[in-house]
């Protein structure tokens, strides 16, 4: 019976690299996935879902208020029978498209995978997690560590000095200059402007990076 999985944690955790990794074990038996990429996020290229460590693949861009449902019954009419669907950066989907990955589950029995971060650099949940968190079958936390040495939970988005930015809009594509994942402790202590990131020091992730 195929399920909805959200694989979630903190940046640099490896979720990209577990999603590429994932397809390729598909592909290895010889079943056909679909990529799934938001379109907001370009930083390896247009459609293109990269990891860190240099494992990339082509995905499938889908929009804001694109059906998610309709486009899976789409390539599956065009192309055939469809063994998973993978979605990269879950957390930018909306409440109704993460409602589209349950139907994908159970009306067209494809497994999806979602990964994505838990919350954001404000310490709230995303609006693609929140519902993700509420909805999917299994929940999965991909695990990486903060500088402290503690379980990294959290994200910050810092400055050029790794000064804590406190405000601003939700959604800002950026890589280890702009976010660096951290405790709950060392979280509140940066975010109430008691220390900053040390932006130099290596930040070395459990199970690779994304």
């Amino acid at each position: 019976m195929a399920k909805l999985y959200f694989y979630y944690s903190a940046m640099n955790a490896g979720k990209t690299t577990t999603l590429l990794q994932s397809a390729h074990n598909y592909h290895e038996r010889g079943m056909r996935t679909l990529i799934l990429t938001p379109r907001l996020d370009d930083r390896y290229g247009e459609g293109v879902v990269a990891s860190r460590i240099g494992l990339k693949a082509r995905g499938r861009i889908f929009g804001r208020e694109e059906d998610l449902q309709a486009l899976v019954a789409a390539d599956i009419a065009a192309h055939g029978p469809l063994h998973c669907v993978l979605v990269d950066e879950a957390q930018f989907l909306g409440k109704s498209q993460v409602w589209q990955l349950t139907e994908i589950v159970d009306r067209l029995n494809v497994p999806a995978l979602a990964y994505g971060l838990r919350t954001d650099f404000r310490g709230e949940l995303f609006e693609g997690s929140q519902y993700l968190l509420a909805w999917a079958d299994n929940l999965v936390e991909i695990k990486t560590i903060c500088h402290t040495g503690r379980k990294a939970t959290m994200v910050v988005r810092v400055d050029e000095h790794g000064r804590a930015i406190t405000d601003g809009p939700q959604v800002e594509i950026g890589g280890n200059d702009r976010y660096v994942s951290v405790s709950r402790g060392e979280f509140k202590k940066v975010m109430a402007g008691e220390g900053c990131i040390d932006l130099q020091q290596p930040r070395l992730p459990l199970g690779g990076d994304d």
